[in-house]
């Protein structure tokens, strides 16, 4: 992803809810959002895939863990030779490494620079990781914005897409509004004249064509290649998750949609120290009642 903006327990109808932007060079392949596995025998999960590298870059699997990932823009810290970042995301994934030794193994990969933002919902616990840091930072409930700089570096971008998804969680009646919302939001091309660009050792044209949301460059050969929302739903008693991913032919054209729904996920966290390994169910959405105006756990252990 190069940006992305996460509610985490900050609606109670919507307790989760990610709008993402992967940019990406077009001519990059990749496959459209699924369920496959990142090895053989490794367990499935939820996310599209690059076909040059075979990682992704934002996903999530049935047992309750989700990341996304954003390179770091440091033009010249960067090695042709090291691995795939998008490979850190289905490591995470598919892995049962708590975040601090998940981290100490990632660290020392040799990875260019990078974001990571990677929640286990079974232990309630996101950290957001950053290859300019030593260790992780757990977050807390929150509403927070992240592009090629560090979390809630408050580009024109990741401010307006925070304020966009803060007023859609205020002013919609239902996933499938909450989703047409933010869908617009991630496809703005626009940015104010007078926006206070960043600095990140590219020419001003070129930072000037990466400011929007959404990305075509003006050769035609970079861009926003999928749009990703994480909508969770609470419905009657339980939590409903729907993802969509919004994909765009190179050459123009009608994006494609594609839409996959998890019952009971996030799957609430265990108050004992040993993790389990169950597999929450996963299904298409069914017709449920209204919520009720009950108590309500958060997602994140406090």
């Amino acid at each position: 992803m190069c940006l992305a903006a996460i509610a985490i327990d900050q609606d109670r109808r919507f307790p989760l809810v990610v709008a993402a932007n992967r940019d990406e060079f077009l001519d990059r392949p990749a496959a459209r959002l699924g369920w496959w596995s990142p090895s053989p025998g490794a367990g499935e999960i939820l996310a599209g895939r690059d076909l040059h590298g075979g990682g992704t870059w934002l996903g999530l699997t049935a047992a309750g863990r989700m990341a996304l990932l954003t390179n770091v823009r440091r033009p010249g810290a960067r090695d042709d030779d090291a691995p795939s970042r998008g490979t850190i995301v289905p490591t995470w994934l598919r892995g049962d490494l708590d975040a601090d030794r998940f981290w100490v193994r990632t660290a020392l990969s040799g990875y260019n620079p990078f974001n990571l933002v990677a929640a286990d919902f079974r232990r309630g616990e996101c950290f957001w990781a950053t290859s300019d840091e030593p260790a992780p930072r757990r977050l807390d409930r929150g509403l927070y914005g992240l592009s090629n700089a560090a979390l809630d570096t408050p580009w024109p971008k990741v401010t307006a897409l925070k304020a966009q998804l803060r007023d859609a969680l205020a002013e919609s009646g239902s996933a499938e509004d909450l989703s047409t919302r933010l869908f617009a939001a991630l496809a703005d091309r626009t940015v104010a004249p007078d926006a206070e660009l960043p600095s990140t050792g590219i020419a001003l044209a070129w930072e000037r064509e990466l400011s929007p949301a959404f990305i075509r460059s003006a050769d035609q050969r970079y861009g926003t290649r999928c749009s990703t929302l994480v909508i969770t739903e609470r419905v009657g008693r339980r939590l409903v998750t729907h993802m969509f991913e919004r994909t765009f032919p190179a050459g123009g054209g009608l994006a494609l949609l594609r839409h996959a729904s998890l019952r009971d996920w996030p799957p609430k966290y265990s108050d004992r120290e040993t993790v389990s390994s169950h597999t929450a169910p996963v299904a298409d959405l069914a017709d449920g009642e209204p919520p009720r105006r009950t108590r309500v756990r958060s997602l994140l252990r406090r």
